[in-house]
């Protein structure tokens, strides 16, 4: 008996210690936690800055304000506007126990912590108050291993009762109701209300404010425009909820839980004033910068974009982006009456046509329904119920009762654009057009979009050609000739006469008139890998297939990337990389990071030589002078110094146009989001009609302002005497006999097969190519 007696002392001895050590061990987690070794977590003082946060001042180089960001995603909005329901439902579903914690469910959070630590189920979740939300949408979560949810959650708390401390229920809520994500990347109730169903938050019904609600748990899954029926399933899980805790009748909760959930989705949130797409664009940079160390407050916490109020210099150009958006509209605007008109009743995104049954296929709805084994009319009949929307028009925004069916093809007429100014000498950004309107179309064009180049991917080909030793005064033949091993591939021209008239051009013809055979020709003397490097070295970062077809455009590569890259031809043979910002201040004016910060000098080597940056720029001022830009003297009467790149791809899909001044480069594209539906006929889609044009309208504005006259009426430098020495060759040169008799142009050849020079090319000063 005293054996068992003392066993049973010691079992309850160790028993006893290994409680208290766990629980030692639970108190020193957290101690580490809350004396910041998992990192800092926000003061009382940081935290009273929520009241009194300041938004962030976008400047442009002149220091004028160009745009803010906001805590609230520019639509906050007071608890007074919050309808009783709305409230009802967050409380019931998210934190019935709201009003009477102090910000932490301990039995919850506890649950969570052990099912974690002992269990090892990261699934355990739940326990968040709103008040722990709260945190957790001002100050994110870090990983830290298998510990990440337990720390997160702990270091969420003690945030939350410092909240709960400083601020009443009534502001929590408002807080948390401004901040919190919804679907579709919005932020804040009163975004979420607009954009889904086009109406105020006081304005929500049960049905909507549940809906908004029920996405909540999982703003992806239950997104109601992507998962309608998920998103119902969840709505009526809210409104049971709200019932069960006395919030809502049954025969009420009945009425709603029997109403179909019926979108008003605007596209795109509200977002207006200057350079827009410029401004994501800064936004994405500052969330990098600020997220670096060497960034932080002095009390270690790092700045908040949304409440800190800094001040973020950019490189823009307040005058020039006005300038530029206004060209952009004006031809945009007349472009797509011309565009829509060139199809007749052709038009490929109306409902009947391929174009549109392609992309209504590609909709994620459309695909739901299909899995679901609905048939094709009833597809279509779910799809065709109007509802009440905001669309865009070049008259202004209309308000319109459509169909899922009929905003699509709506939709998918618009042509798009894409255009960025940069300085380059510093490779500052002046100017930045991601978009016809960011409000409806927020995909940038410029950062974002890849699209094939077409011509204006010929430099490339030229400028290698020259640094691998081929004279400007070499000629080729612009006979259209069919590579065997790319599948027959026969590159041609808008015109063959000149082929059957034996005619042959010198590189600077065949570069300003962008003759494609030449260009293919060109790319065969110098070899793929070649024009590939001086690509890369250029400053294209984007992949180019090892393929012919590269020489014509056929790769794709984003606006900037061209931007950067023709900025070596008047940079003394260095590519400027884009620069946004400048520098950026605290709200009282001290300095956080200094240009040099930002922009480190680097060493920047020539990526050609300056013999081949003045034959290269000889070759583009003759694109604009007499070449496919030459409008711009005919048409325009511009005398500035211009040089240029006009730019079309196969079946008119893209316009492009690069207009070269010798202090700013300006790279501009025009197309059709959806890359089936392109222009109908090469007059229309050519670059030099399609985007050319929006770079007239822009220089026009330019040369009226006596500003800008330091890029105006500023000159390119003169050619050195040897440049202008191996350019003294006709343009054009034809066959003679000899040639003729003893070196035809082969109909067919292996386009990686080397061809051998012919017995009489000696015969004939310059070279003459096949």
């Amino acid at each position: 008996m005293k054996i068992k007696s003392r066993i049973k002392k010691n079992w309850k001895t160790y028993l006893l210690k290994g409680a208290g050590l766990f629980a030692g061990i639970l108190i020193l987690f957290y101690l580490s936690i809350y004396f910041g070794i998992w990192g800092k977590i926000p003061s009382l003082n940081a935290l009273k800055d929520l009241k009194q946060s300041q938004a962030t001042s976008i400047l442009d180089v002149n220091n004028q304000l160009i745009g803010k960001y906001y805590i609230y995603d520019r639509q906050s909005i007071s608890h007074e506007n919050f309808p009783k329901h709305l409230i009802d439902a967050l409380i019931a579903t998210e934190d019935v126990r709201f009003y009477e914690h102090n910000g932490i469910d301990y039995k919850s959070l506890f649950r969570v912590f052990f099912k974690t630590i002992l269990t090892g189920d990261e699934s355990s979740g739940g326990g968040s108050t709103i008040t722990l939300q709260l945190a957790k949408n001002l100050y994110g979560r870090h990983n830290y291993g298998p510990l990440t949810l337990p720390v997160n959650k702990i270091k969420e708390s003690i945030v939350a009762r410092r909240i709960e401390s400083l601020y009443s229920k009534k502001e929590i809520l408002t807080f948390y109701l401004n901040t919190v994500p919804f679907s579709d990347n919005t932020f804040g109730i009163e975004s979420a209300a607009l954009k889904f169903f086009n109406v105020n938050t006081k304005q929500l019904s049960i049905p909507q404010a549940t809906t908004l609600i029920g996405t909540l748990k999982a703003n992806h899954s239950f997104n109601p425009r992507i998962y309608p029926e998920k998103s119902r399933s969840r709505r009526n899980v809210v409104i049971q909820q709200m019932v069960k805790y006395g919030y809502l009748e049954p025969d009420m909760a009945s009425r709603s839980m029997d109403e179909p959930i019926v979108l008003n989705y605007q596209h795109f949130a509200p977002n207006q004033g200057l350079a827009p797409y410029f401004r994501e664009e800064v936004k994405k940079q500052l969330d990098r910068i600020l997220r670096q160390n060497k960034y932080k407050k002095e009390n270690g916490e790092h700045y908040n974009l949304y409440q800190d109020g800094l001040k973020v210099y950019t490189t823009l150009d307040n005058t020039l982006q006005q300038y530029a958006e206004k060209a952009m509209k004006d031809r945009m605007a007349k472009l797509q009456k011309e565009y829509e008109n060139a199809y007749g009743k052709n038009k490929p995104w109306l409902k009947n046509k391929s174009g549109f049954q392609s992309v209504l296929k590609r909709l994620e709805i459309y695909k739901r329904l299909k899995a679901l084994k609905f048939s094709e009319e009833e597809i279509l009949d779910s799809l065709s119920k109007p509802v009440e929307q905001e669309l865009f028009s070049w008259n202004g925004s209309i308000k319109k009762s459509i169909s899922t069916l009929d905003s699509l093809s709506y939709y998918l007429k618009f042509l798009n654009t894409g255009l960025i100014s940069i300085e380059p000498s510093t490779g500052a950004v002046r100017a930045y057009v991601g978009g016809i309107d960011y409000r409806y179309f927020q995909y940038d064009h410029v950062s974002q979009s890849k699209r094939q180049v077409g011509s204006t991917f010929k430099p490339f080909v030229y400028t290698a050609a020259l640094e691998s030793g081929m004279k400007p005064c070499s000629y080729f033949s612009p006979k259209a000739i069919t590579y065997t091993d790319y599948e027959n591939w026969k590159p041609t021209n808008a015109s063959d006469a000149d082929s059957l008239n034996n005619l042959n051009y010198s590189l600077k013809y065949a570069l300003s008139h962008s003759i494609n055979t030449v260009a293919v020709k060109v790319l065969h003397e110098t070899g793929i890998n070649k024009v590939i490097d001086q690509a890369h070295a250029m400053g294209v970062q984007s992949n180019i297939e090892e393929v012919p077809s590269i020489a014509l455009g056929s790769s794709n590569l984003r606006v900037i990337e061209l931007g950067e890259a023709y900025t070596s031809f008047v940079n003394d043979s260095k590519p400027s990389q884009p620069i946004f910002i400048r520098k950026i201040e605290t709200k009282d004016g001290k300095l956080l990071a200094s240009y040099e910060d930002l922009n480190p000098e680097r060493t920047v080597e020539k990526v050609y030589s300056d013999y081949t940056r003045q034959v290269m720029l000889e070759f583009l001022k003759a694109t604009v002078n007499e070449g496919t830009a030459q409008r711009l003297r005919s048409t325009y009467q511009f005398n500035n110094d211009i040089a240029g790149k006009t730019g079309t791809t196969q079946d008119n899909k893209d316009g492009w146009f690069v207009g070269i001044l010798p202090q700013l480069v300006t790279v501009i594209w025009v197309g059709n989001d959806h890359q089936q539906i392109g222009f109908s006929n090469t007059a229309i889609g050519q670059g030099a009609n399609s985007a050319l044009p929006i770079f007239a309208n822009y220089l026009r504005a330019l040369n009226k302002d006596a500003k800008y006259d330091k890029i105006t009426k500023s000159t390119f430098e003169t050619p050195s005497d040897q440049v202008i020495a191996d350019l003294s060759c006709p343009l054009i040169k034809k066959e003679n006999f000899l040639q003729r008799l003893f070196e035809p142009s082969p109909d067919k050849t292996e386009f990686k097969k080397k061809k051998k020079k012919g017995i009489f090319s000696w015969l004939f000063g310059n070279e003459k190519k096949e």
